[in-house]
């Protein structure tokens, strides 16, 4: 057995399936040392058939040790402009679909009614999540939903309702299946404010999947500005840059009994983008590894 496999753990890293190169991408960086993929898509699979889609990331991968846990897929499925209903539709063909890609989970945001207190999309959510839970379950599938909040809030918002922990307890009160649970990470979290080590202790039985990025809180420029000045008071940053300690976040993780994949989303570093960003993605890959312990030895006693 390779150190790899007995890594309850593993690091990867997102790739954008939107526009049908998801495949091609994973051949491109899959011997940079990613343990895992996580394709997603934004409002949209455009068409595409993902049964297919599935079997060539898969042909990609080949002999590899790495895995495919999680497929995205990112919209509002709960409004019903033509954008949004085909976000919902990609949710269930992602749910229908997910094992060709060997994934057990799909993971989005939950969709929202727009510019509405957060509690006014209950009823629509109960309506829609309900259907999609029958199917997940139908599939072997759980499903995750991502803490970001998209620049929401309690009183309005786009995208997602399930961004604060008292959020959390609403939709499961709705929806208490048991395989319905979270795409948890640290940043969206600290972006307000929110301490996010304790969430794993408890919430760790409903955190399905974990996404790798960080962010800088700026306590400097919120003790001077305040959080409603000018000077941006906190950054979204690639694992490795930013303030958590991942060490204890996993050491955390795995407390919990917790197993699966932490797969880096990038492209929100302010300085490890761009030409930079496969850098940054690298830099946070090892730092991951090693925060995760470093490299499996076998005890030889």
């Amino acid at each position: 057995m390779t150190g790899q496999r007995n890594h309850s753990i593993r690091i990867g890293t997102m790739i954008s399936a939107t526009k049908g190169q998801a495949a091609e991408r994973i051949s491109q960086i899959a011997d940079m040392g990613f343990e895992s993929f996580q394709p997603f898509f934004w409002q949209t699979t455009n068409g595409q058939d993902i049964a297919e889609l599935g079997k060539r990331c898969r042909e990609a991968i080949g002999e590899r040790d790495i895995t495919i846990s999680t497929v995205g897929m990112f919209g509002n499925p709960l409004e019903e402009t033509e954008l949004d209903l085909q976000t919902l539709q990609g949710w269930k063909d992602c749910i229908d679909n997910a094992h060709h890609f060997g994934a057990t989970c799909v993971a989005g945001f939950t969709g929202r009614i727009r510019n509405r207190p957060l509690t006014e999309s209950l009823p629509r959510y109960r309506q829609i999540w309900s259907e999609l839970a029958r199917r997940a379950a139908d599939n072997g599938v759980r499903i995750a939903f991502e803490n970001c909040a998209m620049d929401g809030n309690w009183a309005t918002g786009d995208w997602n309702i399930a961004h604060n922990p008292d959020a959390w307890e609403l939709i499961f009160n709705e929806t208490p299946d048991e395989h319905i649970g979270l795409e948890w990470e640290p940043c969206h979290q600290m972006v307000y404010l929110i301490e996010p080590l304790p969430q794993i202790r408890k919430w760790a039985q409903r955190i399905f999947h974990v996404h790798g990025k960080d962010a800088t809180i700026r306590w400097d420029v919120i003790r001077e500005h305040g959080i409603f000045g000018k000077h941006p008071f906190v950054f979204m940053r690639t694992p490795g840059f930013g303030d958590s300690n991942w060490t204890d976040i996993i050491s955390e993780l795995r407390l919990a009994g917790w197993s699966g994949s932490i797969d880096i989303e990038g492209w929100h570093d302010p300085v490890y983008r761009d030409a930079l960003e496969m850098t940054g993605q690298i830099h946070a890959l090892n730092h991951l590894k090693q925060a995760r312990g470093g490299t499996f030895v076998v005890d030889p006693v």
